[in-house]
């Protein structure tokens, strides 16, 4: 095995050697930062090219510089009144051109050349408005880290303040926060979770519908978000897809845990600018079972398949419109004997299958080169339907089915936008939005009770409006001091509540190579839509007593200091504080809050909530980051935090997210083989604070026949320290016009048993452990040509 393995080896690297030498096409467009318009004229370069490379850009920031060497390489930018920039880390394949969009900020004077570093770069988020709590990122990282199975909400896991809550799920818990605190949007607009099997009201699943290879640049923030973002306490994952190249048509294949999947892109026509971009995606498990093969999550084969696409139309005189959706089903059956597994218990069954989709309509004009206006209309919905039943055997093996539970729920958003943006000079620019939606709602579900009898959990058949609105005002007095200051309004027609949210932050560099931020402000959230619709049942009647619940208000402070330790690494620090209130808990003396929704599979179904209770969460992060040079990178993050509640009861406990530190080290090591090959070692390394937990009260457990918690004790105790390490072999090959890629990711390599929860089991009487995912290697391969 030894010399098949070292022939394979000798042979790729010396038919790489004498093969000829490929190049790439990098081609892209550069806009101003504030207006969003064109920059003529800019400078790009490739740096340390033999013979010189470069280009200018054209009448509509266009640029194109042919024939550049494979590998990494890096880009300056440089333009008049404008601040350089230099670009590293380029990475050129063969298989598929290079498109950049870059946006240049203008200098606010031009006493002294001001240059944007790599580091700096990654923070620049949206015109700026970021100034605390972001980060950007792009396709390239989420392939790159080792455990992130090409995912976003997964590869996020590694930054400070954020800490995953189930190896078998993406769910992120940001600085304490629910899950559910959590915003998708994708091209502008709020969209339902984006993961197959995710249940209505969550934001995470076992596997995500955002193919990774459709992304553009896009931002991440876990706190103090500025008045453009709102209805999220947590965190906000803003995603854009990039357009198609509209010069030459590209293919991608790719196979791998996520799926068999297939992509292309390309122009309508020679002479048109407009593109198009499509992937499509099936589950690979099931691929295989209709070869006759089983196997999946217990002896159940999870069923799913997702479609993406993007078509840009750039016009003459009306404007660019842009055609996005994605959509995206899944299913999973498990019979009675398949209880190892996260989602049913033993002695049931389980049939349960969900959907959502979006799709979205935007027209981007520009009345002068620096105002210009955004409007979107788009539909989204998503579907959850759930049959699960008891499995009864008596002494002489009969099986006797029993209902348990059913749900066949959907909820739909219609939505229309309008974004308007105005550059007044280089020191000012506003923008200011208003979005309507309406939702159409139809919640139908229902559980066993005492004596085998179902009682009606939701019936909810309905519309709901849902109003939104901000304005921001940017000011930069000096290139060393940038101002936000907004406000943000939004209000739920279903019971009238209103929120009106002021927000700002600021950055001050200190010099050119540190900086300090500050961040505050007012965050509110709407309920899960189904909480609202919830029935209680007395004396044979029904009625909806959460219909008037307030939402959520979250007031938030960060404080951030920044320094760059050389060209390649930067040091960051940041201390927070948020304050949260207007919490649903019981009217009764209890410890619920909607504050620990995600923290189990359970159906969310109280009754006569109360907007009465509290939490509170502070903590300090620190992140250490050398950006891809010389072949290497490395990401250090350390986060400390405390997060506590109060119920209805008034008790201080520690919410279900209350890990109280996590520590990331992710670092990477590039090898060029030879001309056409390059070898990448991943790994990442974490350490985690165990689950938080409510001890079981087994001797009421026992009487009960069925799991009972010490009601005073909530979230008292906690397992063990999580702790996983993710390896990561990945070989890169180019040819003529084709690039292949191969990677083998070994998750969770020491295979550390990891506590998911414990439960009281009446069939042994005893408590069993569910353990985490063990040892898991992640096989890949990808083309693109």
């Amino acid at each position: 095995m030894k010399r098949i393995l070292f022939s394979l080896i000798l042979f790729l690297t010396a038919n790489g050697v004498f093969a000829q030498e490929f190049t790439q096409t990098i081609k892209g467009r550069i806009i101003d930062q504030q207006s969003k318009s064109p920059i003529v004229g800019v400078n790009i370069i490739v740096l340390d090219s033999k013979p010189f490379q470069g280009s200018t850009t054209d009448a509509d920031g266009f640029f194109k510089i042919p024939n550049v060497v494979l590998g990494r390489n890096i880009l300056k930018i440089s333009y008049m009144g404008y601040k350089e920039q230099t670009i590293p880390n380029v990475l050129v394949t063969s298989g598929k051109e290079v498109i950049l969009n870059l946006e240049m900020e203008e200098q606010v004077t031009n006493i002294q050349e001001v240059t944007v570093t790599a580091i700096a770069q990654r923070n620049n988020i949206d015109r700026g408005l970021v100034t605390v709590s972001g980060k950007s990122f792009d396709v390239e990282d989420t392939r790159r880290f080792a455990g992130s199975r090409n995912d976003p909400a997964r590869m996020v896991a590694g930054f400070a303040g954020v800490t995953s809550n189930n190896d078998s799920r993406n769910d992120i818990i940001i600085r304490g926060n629910t899950p559910s605190g959590v915003l998708w949007r994708l091209e502008g607009v709020d969209i339902p979770n984006p993961n197959h099997f995710g249940s209505l009201g969550s934001t995470g699943g076992p596997v995500s519908m955002l193919n990774n290879n459709l992304l553009g640049k896009s931002a991440f923030l876990t706190g103090a978000f500025p008045a453009m973002y709102g209805n999220a306490t947590a965190g906000v994952f803003d995603l854009q897809m990039r357009n198609g190249n509209n010069e030459k048509h590209e293919f991608m294949g790719q196979i791998g845990f996520n799926g068999v999947e297939f992509g292309a892109e390309g122009p309508f026509s020679k002479n048109s600018k407009a593109s198009y971009l499509i992937n499509y995606r099936y589950s690979i498990l099931d691929l295989i079972k209709k070869f006759g093969v089983n196997f999946g999550t217990g002896a159940a084969v999870p069923a799913y398949q997702d479609l993406s696409v993007k078509i840009n139309i750039p016009t003459e005189n009306l404007g660019t419109f842009s055609i996005f959706g994605l959509g995206g089903k899944s299913k999973i059956k498990f019979s009675d004997e398949q209880n190892d597994n996260f989602y049913s218990g033993d002695g049931e069954s389980l049939d349960y299958q969900t959907s959502m989709g979006v799709i979205g309509l935007s027209n981007t004009y520009f009345f002068t080169p620096k105002t210009s206006g955004k409007a979107t209309i788009s539909w989204s919905g998503s579907t959850e339907n759930v049959i699960n039943d008891d499995v009864l055997k008596d002494k002489n093996g009969v099986v006797t089915i029993r209902p348990d539970y059913r749900n066949n729920s959907f909820q739909n958003r219609l939505a229309f936008s309008y974004v308007l943006n105005k550059k007044l000079n280089a020191k000012n620019s506003f923008v200011a939005g208003f979005t309507y939606n309406q939702f159409k709602l139809n919640y139908i579900d229902s559980t066993r009770s005492v004596g085998s009898k179902f009682i009606t959990l939701r019936n909810f058949k309905g519309d709901a409006g849902f109003v939104q609105g901000y304005g921001n005002w940017q000011t930069r007095p000096s290139d060393k001091l940038t101002i936000n200051a907004g406000i943000y309004y939004q209000q739920l027609l279903l019971n009238n509540t209103l929120a009106i949210e002021p927000r700002a932050g600021l950055r001050y560099n200190l010099s050119n190579n540190q900086s300090l931020s500050f961040g505050i402000g007012r965050n509110s959230q709407l309920q899960v839509l189904q909480l609202y619709f919830n029935n209680k049942a007395e004396n044979g009647m029904y009625s909806e007593t959460n219909r008037n619940l307030d939402m959520t208000r979250s007031d938030q402070v960060v404080l951030g200091y920044e320094r760059n330790l050389g060209a390649k690494t930067r040091l960051k620090f940041e201390t927070y504080y948020q304050s949260l209130s207007n919490i649903p808990v019981d009217k009764k003396l209890s410890n619920y809050s909607v504050l620990n929704i995600g923290a189990d599979f359970g159906t969310n179904d109280k009754t006569d909530l109360q907007n009465a209770g509290t939490g509170r969460n502070y903590g300090a992060e620190m992140t250490i980051e050398r950006t891809f040079s010389n072949g290497f990178y490395y990401l250090a993050t350390v986060s400390i935090f405390d997060s506590k509640y109060k119920g209805s009861n008034g008790i201080e406990h520690n919410t279900a997210f209350n890990g109280n530190y996590t520590i990331n080290l992710l670092a990477g090591k590039e090898f060029q083989v030879s001309k056409k090959m390059v070898l990448s070692f991943d790994t990442k390394i974490t350490s985690a604070g165990g689950k938080r937990y409510t001890p079981i009260d087994f001797e009421a457990s026992k009487k009960a026949q069925s799991v009972v918690f010490f009601a005073d004790r909530a979230y008292e105790n906690q397992y063990k320290d999580y702790f996983r390490a993710d390896f990561k072999i990945s070989l890169r090959r180019n040819g003529k016009n084709i690039m292949q890629e191969w990677f083998v990711d070994l998750q969770n390599i020491s295979n550390a048993q990891n506590i998911f929860e414990q439960t009281y089991k009446p069939a042994t009487d005893k408590v069993s452990t569910t353990y985490q995912l063990g040892f898991f290697p992640n096989i890949n391969y990808r083309i693109q040509f």
